[in-house]
């Protein structure tokens, strides 16, 4: 695989525009808040991390050049800086922007806007949150490169933002759609996963459904090319979670199994073999939480332990190296992981006591460690006092 194909049409491009996108904004203090109790979920986008706090409290850091911490202007940070004093359940990070879910139902994003993906009925930057619509039925949401979708209390299912290849499950009438469109007339979603370009779902009967982009078979239906609405990957009903990476998927089974499909241009898919349009098994059957980013993979095994393979270009799997891995290599040699993961070009994680830990790439500070020195082993972020 060329290195850059992950890159080139979804990284390089904000690396370009944060180049060219002028002088930041004025620095403003952080949040002068106190450290949450205990760290409960964690996200990454391409160059910054969000997390949630025990106590409903979100926290940003890292590159800040559209807005994406949501603290009111374009500063990197280096350290956790808490958003707002408001309360939240959920949170995911796209490429460039944020989205979160309220304790209220309400749903909110920040960040880069050009196609849409903020869901604010517009293309502009938004650098504090802004509500999507006025309903206060959200239960989860799902954050990308330019486009987004959420889950509602009544098992449906939304997603606006970019639809060049169909990921939001409408036709090619709608290129860009600036405000949540349903997909389907399904009651039965549980969850979504986004892609570059494609999107996935688990349903409550535990099936699991893709569309959009299956240029490299990262829809798992067994063929290359594009699928306007959900197609079921196999017949299985044993699903339990699904992650989508830049063009890769990854999806757990309730047998503890692990199944992935798509690109392996870095060993993503667990193996050495070539790309793949249907799931392949990852070797065990005592796999937990899954978690991918552009081309790296993590998981957790029931006893505790984190495993990561695939792109280590920036140290992202935490073996203490910058070699790609083509099969699962234990992150140290700790049992205290929790499933809440992490993974872009740098991987972050949760450990039973609730202290989260970050490595890989931290040229805009995403570790959190007061820093932007990259580190191929985990290194606890340092929250206010």
């Amino acid at each position: 695989m060329n290195q850059y194909r992950g890159m080139s049409l979804w990284t390089a491009v904000v690396v370009a525009v944060l180049a060219l996108s002028g002088t930041p904004g004025p620095a403003v203090a952080a949040s002068a808040a106190a450290a949450p109790p205990a760290i409960s979920a964690v996200t990454a986008g391409y160059a910054h991390t969000c997390a949630l706090g025990s106590d409903g409290s979100l926290w940003c850091w890292g590159g800040n050049g559209f807005g994406q911490l949501g603290d009111g202007t374009t500063t990197d940070r280096t350290a956790p800086a808490r958003v707002g004093d408001a309360t939240w359940i959920s949170v995911d990070a796209g490429t460039s922007y944020t989205c979160g879910v309220r304790t209220d139902r309400s749903l909110w994003c920040w960040g880069h806007n050009f196609r849409g993906q903020l869901g604010d009925g517009g293309t502009t930057t938004q650098t504090s949150p802004v509500r999507v619509g006025t309903a206060a039925t959200w239960a989860t949401v799902t954050a990308a490169d330019s486009h987004t979708c959420a889950t509602r209390t009544d098992g449906t299912l939304w997603c606006w933002g970019f639809n060049r290849h169909n990921q939001l499950g409408q036709d090619s009438s709608v290129y860009v759609a600036t405000a949540p469109l349903q997909v389907g007339t399904a009651t039965t979603w549980a969850r979504a996963t986004t892609g570059f370009a494609h999107t996935c779902g688990v349903r409550t009967d535990r099936t699991l459904w893709c569309w959009g982009d299956s240029s490299s078979g990262q829809l798992g239906v067994g063929s290359l090319g594009y699928r306007t609405n959900p197609a079921q990957v196999g017949t299985a009903a044993t699903w339990t979670t699904v992650t989508a990476g830049y063009t890769f998927t990854c999806a757990s089974r309730t047998d503890g199994s692990l199944w992935c499909w798509g690109e392996n241009g870095y060993g993503q898919l667990g193996s050495a073999v070539p790309y793949q349009t249907a799931p392949i098994q990852v070797t065990g059957t005592t796999w937990s939480g899954v978690t991918v980013g552009f081309d790296t993979t993590c998981a957790r095994r029931t006893d505790g332990s984190l495993w990561c393979w695939g792109n280590n270009g920036q140290g992202q799997v935490g073996d203490g190296t910058t070699a790609h891995r083509s099969t699962p290599t234990r992150v140290g040699t700790g049992t205290t992981w929790t499933d809440a993961l992490a993974v872009g070009y740098h991987t972050c994680a949760v450990r039973t006591d609730g202290t989260l830990w970050c490595w890989g790439a931290n040229w805009s500070g995403q570790l959190g460690d007061g820093t932007t020195t990259r580190r191929s082993a985990p290194a606890q972020v340092v929250f206010p006092a």
